[in-house]
């Protein structure tokens, strides 16, 4: 499933009071980490590995009332959120640490 980008703050809250787990790269584009772990997501996102969870990004510059809300205070930051709420999040271009917060992702499925 391709990563889709998240363009307002009333779509991120449909998306996470959907009943779905929702995982979220929240970026920047002057983020040299973001830019490394970006494709290394997106790669994950297509695996087909991670079926009931869905990819999305948000670009915290653009979209700073989502951030806000989140709380974001590093990227690239990895949120997966279910029900609504936040259930967990990863901070850093960590490869090995994005795939095990996407195996939890999915064991919340």
């Amino acid at each position: 499933m391709p990563v889709k980008e998240i363009s307002s703050f009333e779509q991120f809250n449909e998306l996470i009071n959907s009943g779905k787990v929702i995982v979220i790269d929240f970026w920047a584009t002057w983020c040299g980490p973001c830019r490394v772990i970006s494709p290394i997501y997106e790669k994950l996102a297509d695996s087909g590995d991670y079926s009931g969870v869905e990819f999305y990004k948000v670009d915290v510059d653009s979209q700073e009332q989502i951030s806000s809300e989140v709380g974001i205070r590093a990227m690239p930051t990895f949120a997966v959120f279910k029900d609504g709420k936040k259930v967990k999040d990863m901070l850093g271009a960590n490869p090995t640490g994005l795939t095990q917060l996407l195996g939890e992702a999915k064991a919340n499925v």
